[in-house]
């Protein structure tokens, strides 16, 4: 009776790979789903321009200005008589940090320039500008007569 079994299961040594596949997936989910809404800064109409676009580096400061003419500090509001001393103190203690400026498209010139002075005061002698792409039109086709 070498081919009757004996009533005790066998231990299957086969990894069963459902569960994980399911986990895996419900994980792409999540994060496909909440990824978009991760987006740093604020949402301004930026000015466009036919620019490259930014190198994204770990030491990474934006200056954002609202169309109102509030300013923050990545998406903390700050002031811009205090906006030197507070750079100052950041960027002593990280010199490699890089700093942004978006201001809305609608925002007055004389207020971008009065934030630009106030980070040259604090020592950034290298103030990116962000912008948006320039949208241009797509090509028309012609018809042949």
């Amino acid at each position: 009776m070498a081919g009757v079994s004996s009533g005790k299961s066998r231990f299957m040594g086969e990894i069963n790979v459902v569960p994980l596949v399911d986990v895996m997936l419900v994980l792409l989910i999540i994060f496909m789903v909440t990824a978009p809404m991760m987006v740093q800064g604020l949402d301004v109409k930026l000015p466009e321009t036919d620019t490259g676009a930014l190198k994204q580096s770990d030491e990474l400061l934006v200056l954002t200005v609202t169309r109102e003419g509030k300013l923050f500090l990545d998406e903390f509001p700050v002031e811009v008589g205090g906006l030197a001393d507070k750079l100052a103190g950041i960027t002593s203690r990280k010199p490699d940090t890089k700093v942004y400026l978006r201001a809305d498209k609608d925002v007055p010139y004389g207020v971008v320039v009065q934030v630009m002075a106030e980070a040259r005061k604090a020592g950034i002698a290298n103030l990116g500008m962000v912008t948006e792409p320039e949208k241009v039109p797509p090509p028309t086709k012609k018809k042949a007569s």
